[in-house]
């Protein structure tokens, strides 16, 4: 059995997988502020599980990891430092565990389902409150872009210069429109961030030449609001350089970590 565990800001959600994939069992419960805290709650959800016995796990979790060290730095949520994550769940567990950034296992969830598999090179696009990206290569995630912060890119924006998530992510939208993307029905607002979004996509297009791009996280859930105008912004740019590729939005949500855990946790074995 592989143990897969997302560790959210305000949950904790740890899920049981047999050799086929197969989702057989999970416990929640409320993530903790305290690390100690953390742990005796793991040690509580344990006792819940059906499941004695686990191969492998992995641990998805917000903010800057230490993956060779298995540790979560630091997070802006959670009250943790230099949590050493990998440690206590392998003695608790009795298995082996690896560390990553949830965005990143979110990224690797996507790029292994059946349809996206057949692509080489992936970029997963994270619009949510802010702008991250994973680089997926042969289903594996990239380590040699594996801490990049593509919502840091800097461009000219209304005149200034401003970070790429300070305009296109979902908190911009909020700012701007003070409505969510899940309230947002208006199409000339939605073709006025479509622009914004296109000027990152095209410049990730020619940076990491991907064969597929995928956009999840709060935004990318509504990609079927914008698909339509981010790929006319896209084609309304000059690119002849540049070659586009395929753009959908993710299919999965709440689950994607999981299955990102589940998928980094068989490789590691």
């Amino acid at each position: 059995m592989i143990l897969a565990i997302d560790v959210g800001g305000t949950k904790t959600l740890l899920a049981v997988f047999d050799d086929n994939k197969k989702l057989v069992e999970q416990v929640k419960f409320p993530t903790p502020k305290d690390y100690s805290e953390f742990i005796k709650s793991i040690n509580e959800a344990k006792e819940k599980l059906t499941t004695k016995r686990f191969f492998a796990g992995a641990v998805g979790i917000r903010g800057l990891v230490d993956r060779r060290k298995g540790i979560l730095i630091t997070d802006s949520i959670l009250d943790w430092r230099n949590a050493p994550l990998a440690k206590d769940l392998s003695e608790i567990f009795s298995c082996g565990f690896s560390v990553e950034n949830d965005s990143n296992l979110a990224g690797l969830s996507e790029a292994t389902l059946p349809n996206n598999a057949k692509y080489k090179k992936i970029t997963y696009i994270t619009i949510s409150t802010g702008i991250g990206s994973v680089f997926i290569v042969d289903k594996k995630i990239d380590t040699n872009l594996v801490s990049s912060e593509i919502g840091k890119w800097v461009f000219e924006h209304d005149n200034k210069f401003q970070t790429w998530e300070n305009f296109a992510s979902g908190k911009a939208i909020v700012d701007k429109y003070k409505k969510r993307a899940s309230e947002l029905e208006d199409e000339t607002s939605w073709k006025s961030i479509s622009k914004n979004m296109a000027i990152g996509i095209l410049n990730a297009s020619a940076a990491y030449t991907p064969d597929l791009i995928i956009i999840g996280g709060g935004v990318g859930e509504h990609f079927t609001k914008f698909e339509k105008p981010l790929l006319q912004a896209l084609q309304d740019f000059p690119h002849e350089s540049i070659i586009i590729p395929k753009i959908i939005g993710a299919e999965r949500s709440e689950e994607a970590v999981i299955y990102g855990c589940l998928e980094l946790a068989l490789q590691k074995i």
